[in-house]
């Protein structure tokens, strides 16, 4: 376990399949157990995507801790959000294009929300970040290499910044790591100061 901070001789579970969670939570804890969640996440239109992101995290780790007594379950989830509209995963690769053709040449926003469930008494904390990402156009062509040759269909968006869509970047304003997948920094400070309240 980490030095930084104290985690009450509790086991960590994370209750997600992102291999890119994984990598960016072992920076800070080296020992978790890798539980996916089975909750469906639906993704409506016209949600508060803070709200969403939050209730699917806090889902996530609710259907995982009955598994797990004596834990702390972390859930995560993100969105992508432009001019209103909330995008998950896309369902397939026209789907994907369609994504990368809305959001070229423009901004958008990248929302994660996560939560640290104990398994033993439910109590939770929870928080989210949020990250604004700016496109270069994206042509027609490049758009259609990338979806054929980094599978982004298991990515909010239709894209992973960390992999060939860095091409795509004008700017990013905020946490690099939240377009990732998950915000380290907010996550570490707020697990620092406040994961005794859960106990």
């Amino acid at each position: 376990m980490t030095p930084y901070f104290d985690w009450f001789q509790k086991s960590v579970v994370l209750a997600s399949v992102s291999p890119r969670r994984e990598e960016i939570l072992k920076m800070i804890l080296p020992e978790f157990i890798i539980h996916p969640s089975d909750y469906v996440e639906k993704n409506h239109r016209n949600a508060d995507p803070p709200t969403l992101v939050v209730c699917h995290a806090i889902e996530k780790a609710k259907s995982v801790a009955p598994d797990h007594p004596n834990c702390w379950i972390i859930g995560a989830d993100t969105v992508v959000v432009k001019d209103g509209i909330v995008l998950g995963k896309p369902a397939d690769r026209d789907d994907a294009l369609r994504m990368l053709k809305f959001l070229s040449g423009a901004t958008h926003s990248v929302f994660t929300g996560y939560c640290v469930l104990n398994s033993d008494n439910g109590k939770y904390l929870k928080g989210f970040e949020k990250t604004d990402v700016t496109f270069r156009e994206i042509p027609n062509r490049m758009a259609a290499h990338y979806v054929d040759h980094f599978h982004p269909l298991d990515k909010a968006g239709s894209y992973a910044i960390q992999d060939f869509s860095t091409v795509f970047l004008e700017k990013v304003d905020g946490c690099f790591y939240n377009v990732v997948g998950f915000p380290l920094a907010k996550f570490y400070n707020q697990v620092l100061n406040d994961l005794s309240n859960c106990l």
